[in-house]
């Protein structure tokens, strides 16, 4: 196999009011072998952050673990490398394509799955990727192309569809592709805009759904909503008999120019009003963790624990960490097994100057008839069993204290177990509530007698 090493440009967006918003941070280098067996090639990678880009005020870190600013003087002209003999940096691995958007990219450029090198798809990302950076062949090259409005998502639809069935997407819904590499998973879905200018991801049913998965998924969020946990706005579209769901980009948010950031929920402000777009650097789980897509299932919600006492600014430590604890004991509950380390974000702050939690994403219950259950990652003492005593084994990987933690299911436990009128509430059929009624579990499934009797003690 061949190899070839190749340079490209790593753009970061500092100054929502600026112009222009992308700076170049730095230089990222590639070498890669090419080959049909996607499993045989092998990456290195390098980065040398720019003189100019360490030497800005407002510059971040792109990735926290491997590219840490530590020491800016001590970086500045110096060839850094991931750590753990890693292949990529993650946080600019998480501004790639993931699944879907490499078959998007592989359509668009009518070329075969797997073929390109890491590079390209890097470079075929998107300028609505996610997070707040860019990759792009020279320091002159344009922005990247953007996402379609919300009154196109019909054809975006339609050039979906063709993607995931492996037709040939017709010449007139091309164009409509341009964001859809910029979406991460593997189910069909884009980045959309509405008519006020905010950045939505729009997610499409896919080929072997056996139920609305996304209304099954917005009435899942709402319910983690009710549950305390923080949970971008939500949407549900009727496309023609294609249910759709949106969600807003929790990496984007809108302030007036040159006026200091609002308190509060940066996701949640909207555009108007001369309000001008910023965006939030993001990283995966799998960047804080430092480990690759192959070592995921191998990790526990412990592991993402750990990462946030280590990496989360100090000030949002407490509050991530009961957090996480309260999504695993919720995907406990729904049987959300899709909890792998993508499936958990970190976005960085500009208040604070440091990261903390993303909000919540990729939420969907999974209807099965096992009386045992296992997660994705690993839950406790034993492994990825999916019961609450479990959890509860290792509670001190998040809380201080034990009573906390069963506060926290407790909390968790006194909405879910009302999760059908919540589902009802945001408009689910009977027969959705009937379909899904396998994937919720009730706390004597999930609880030894005695810590079913703690958690019920003092609930309401």
């Amino acid at each position: 196999m061949a190899r070839k090493k190749s340079e490209v440009y790593v753009f970061s967006h500092l100054d929502p009011a600026a112009r222009p918003r992308f700076v170049p941070s730095g230089i990222l280098g590639l070498t890669e072998t090419d080959g049909a067996n996607v499993q045989s090639r092998e990456l290195a990678s390098e980065f040398a952050y720019g003189t100019g880009y360490l030497e800005r005020q407002e510059a971040f870190e792109l990735d926290p673990v491997s590219l840490a600013f530590g020491d800016r003087q001590g970086i500045k002209g110096k060839a850094l490398f991931p750590v753990n003999g890693l292949g990529e940096f993650g946080g600019i691995r998480d501004a790639a394509p993931d699944a879907w958007g490499r078959r998007v990219i592989e359509a668009r450029l009518n070329v075969p799955a797997n073929s390109l090198l890491e590079v390209q798809y890097l470079l075929q990302a998107g300028g609505d990727r996610v997070g707040a950076l860019d990759v792009r062949e020279t320091r002159t090259s344009p922005d990247s192309p953007s996402a379609s409005d919300m009154h196109s998502l019909q054809y975006v639809l339609q050039a979906a569809e063709a993607v995931e069935n492996g037709a040939p997407v017709p010449a007139n819904l091309e164009h409509f592709l341009a964001a859809g590499p910029s979406a991460g998973g593997a189910r069909p879905k884009a980045a959309v805009r509405d008519d006020d200018g905010a950045l939505w991801l729009a997610k499409f049913p896919a080929r072997g759904d056996t139920f609305d998965v996304a209304r099954a998924e917005l009435c899942t969020l709402e319910l983690a909503r009710r549950c305390g946990l923080t949970v971008p706005e939500v949407r549900y579209l009727d496309l023609g008999g294609r249910p759709v769901m949106l969600i807003r980009r929790f990496d984007r948010y809108w302030v007036p120019a040159g006026e200091p950031l609002p308190d509060g929920a940066l996701h949640d402000t909207r555009p108007g009003d001369g309000r001008v777009e910023g965006r939030l650097p993001f990283v995966s789980g799998l960047t804080l963790v430092a480990c690759s897509e192959l070592e995921s299932p191998d990790k526990a919600y412990a592991d993402v624990g750990r990462a946030i006492r280590q990496y989360v600014h100090p000030a949002a430590v407490r509050a991530n960490a009961e957090e996480l604890l309260a999504r695993m004991v919720l995907n406990i509950f729904v049987t959300n097994d899709d909890d792998h380390l993508r499936n958990h974000g970190f976005v960085r702050d500009p208040r604070l100057g440091g990261w903390m939690l993303s909000p919540l994403y990729d939420v969907v219950p999974r209807p099965v008839l096992a009386g045992e259950r296992r997660l994705h990652l690993g839950v406790g003492a034993q492994g990825k069993l999916a019961t609450l005593d479990n959890a509860l084994s290792h509670y001190a990987a998040f809380v201080p204290e034990r009573p906390t933690a069963v506060g926290i299911m407790r909390r968790v436990w006194g909405e879910v177990r009302q999760w059908k009128t919540c589902f009802e509430d945001h408009g689910a059929s009977g027969r959705l509530i009937d379909q899904l009624t396998r994937a919720f579990r009730d706390l004597r499934e999930i609880a030894s007698p005695a810590l079913e009797a703690e958690i019920r003690k003092g609930a309401p």
